[in-house]
């Protein structure tokens, strides 16, 4: 009767052991390329959003000047500047945290939702400043938005990674914003930067270091996934 105990016992040990298995929902939901596009696809939506309530801002200040037969509602007008502004989103936030990956420094600053809210929170209102602060001159309001976007960075960010992007993507959007404007698609009021206020690329600093944040944080919950999926495993 022992022996048979035993060698029953022995047979299990012998026995591979079979991970156990996560339902479908999981191992589709921890699936990378999945996640990317999951992730693209909220990122397109914030930046649309985004894009759609401060440039009604910009437009109801007389900032920017659209052609009238292309404005006659926040969704007909320049209906292009959202589907831009979501594309580029998701670009910049999947950029980010490959690009942390890539330098082999993953960003730990400040990693959660309450900062990453609250970093939007003060882009919204860099562009509020931009649109409703009155300034004596545009070299005021220029250097007042380049400070609290620098500091945006600092409170939120802290990365060279960051900073160098926030930089790129800065001059690469004021490249194309004087392209647009020079073709006629659309104008600045007062322009004092060649076509454009001098303040624009202080706008898209902050708002590369936002879309950013928010991508980072995207690409930190799918690694908390895969994490607990694999542990599991």
């Amino acid at each position: 009767m022992l022996l048979d105990v035993h060698k029953a016992m022995a047979d299990e040990d012998a026995q591979p052991s079979i991970p156990r298995k996560c339902g479908p929902y999981i191992s589709s939901v921890t699936s990378h390329s999945l996640n990317l596009m999951l992730r693209g696809v909220v990122l397109f939506l914030i930046g649309v959003f985004l894009a759609l309530v401060l440039n009604l801002l910009q437009i109801q200040r007389n900032v920017t000047l659209f052609p009238p037969d292309v404005i006659t509602s926040i969704f007909s007008s320049a209906w292009w500047v959202p589907l831009c502004c979501g594309t580029a989103s998701a670009v910049i936030g999947l950029l980010y945290p490959c690009m942390d990956k890539h330098l082999g420094e993953p960003h730990k600053f400040k990693r959660e939702w309450s900062s990453v809210m609250r970093c939007v929170a003060v882009f919204v209102g860099i562009n509020h400043a931009s649109a409703k602060v009155d300034f004596a001159n545009n070299i005021q309001l220029s250097l007042t938005l380049a400070a609290l976007s620098i500091g945006l960075w600092w409170t939120f960010d802290r990365s060279r990674s960051g900073f160098g992007l926030g930089i790129g993507i800065a001059f690469l959007a004021t490249v194309v914003t004087q392209l647009l404007v020079y073709n006629g698609v659309y104008q600045y009021t007062s322009p004092d930067f060649l076509y454009v206020r001098s303040w624009l690329p202080c706008i898209f600093f902050a708002g590369g270091i936002t879309m950013g944040n928010i991508g980072r944080q995207l690409a930190m919950y799918e690694c908390k996934v895969i994490a607990e999926k694999s542990h599991e495993d």
